[in-house]
């Protein structure tokens, strides 16, 4: 039976992560990753999917992305980094291996999954959030006879043309899904609130700064007064959404009925389809037999668990450090971790 030092359960940005730093210890440990081939959750997303900031922005730990063809770069270029990625450094992976459950067992983690059972000393679990997408509930919702679906399912705009569709959520993804289905299709945008857009000249380099910064200075006071950190980055398809003045959001309806929804004021309207860009819940049913969540979160010091201190949770979102769910966050969170680990192992960095 092998042992591991550590197990890493998710091959993402987050588990690669995690990995290239564990990689220059003398630790044995494993990757298990549910997906065929590298990407992790990115394999899963829109086609036209742009990322928000340029790549010197956009990289892990160790090794800059290669310049984009355009200012921000697609789904596709970063699939291929991360791919080479992977390949630069050997990482030691287990593909298609879903894991089902983490168990304690003679005090190492008993780690069950669809292609065998590991063991390991620590468990990093970085499986994210993508596998457990947030749809909010509505009075009737199930007697909506459209196609619903969220924008994790949503791969481009093929099946939506000449409908009248319905996207719901004020962030990224469903100012570029909106942008891209209005081509096709007669639409309308739900929003909590009204939508705030980054200027042109703001992206998501300045969310790396901010979480590579242990204190605010005077210029990330200034773009803390300029914009918030969840305004809608103005990518290609979102300035060329904005030129054709789609971005004319509505506040929540009340209910569905059969072919659409009932607004507030008890106006009816008809929908052929809606697409949910409502955001992600943490991932975490593979940890539930060690009793540790509570409202779908685990109690945590920086990343590691407070009641199974062997146990550390990476890239699931400021719980886990600030801005630890995107690329450019989830370093300074790894380093951190790893370094926790060699502590436990009493192993120098």
């Amino acid at each position: 039976m092998i042992i591991y030092d550590t197990i890493i359960i998710g091959g993402g940005q987050a588990g690669l992560s995690v990995a290239y730093f564990l990689r220059r210890s003398s630790l044995e440990y494993l990757i298990l990753d549910n997906q065929d081939k590298p990407g992790g959750a990115w394999l899963n997303t829109w086609g036209s999917l742009q990322l928000f900031s340029p790549t010197q922005y956009s990289s892990l730990s160790g090794w800059q992305m290669p310049k984009s063809k355009e200012d921000y770069p697609t789904k596709q270029e970063f699939l291929d980094y991360l791919t080479a990625y992977e390949e630069r450094y050997s990482f030691p992976i287990k593909r298609n291996t879903v894991v089902l459950r983490v168990e304690k067992e003679n005090g190492l983690f008993k780690i069950t999954s669809s292609k065998s059972v590991y063991w390991a000393k620590t468990v990093v679990s970085a499986t994210g959030t993508a596998q457990n997408p947030y749809i909010p509930s509505y009075p009737n919702q199930n007697k909506f006879n459209g196609l619903q679906l969220h924008s994790v399912d949503y791969r481009d705009s093929k099946d939506l043309i000449g409908k009248k569709v319905l996207v719901i959520g004020g962030g990224n993804s469903g100012a570029q899904i909106l942008s891209e289905v209005s081509k096709v299709a007669e639409t309308k945008w739900v929003t909590l609130e009204p939508p705030q857009f980054m200027p042109e000249d703001i992206d998501g380099r300045y969310l790396f700064i901010k979480a590579n910064s242990s204190y605010l200075d005077n210029n990330t006071h200034n773009f803390e007064e300029k914009v918030s950190l969840s305004d809608i980055v103005q990518v290609e398809s979102v300035k060329e959404g904005l030129k054709r003045g789609v971005y004319d959001a509505v506040r929540p309806f009340h209910a569905f009925y059969e072919n659409g929804v009932i607004w507030q004021n008890g106006e009816k309207e008809a929908f052929h389809a809606v697409i949910w860009c409502t955001g992600f819940r943490p991932y975490l049913e593979h940890l539930y037999p060690l009793n540790i969540v509570e409202n779908n979160r685990v109690i945590t010091k920086n990343t590691r668990s407070i009641k199974e201190p062997r146990l550390w949770l990476v890239g699931y979102g400021s719980w886990t450090g600030f801005a630890s769910a995107t690329i450019y966050g989830v370093g300074k969170t790894a380093r951190t971790t790893v370094r926790e680990i060699q502590a436990y192992f009493k192993i120098d960095s």
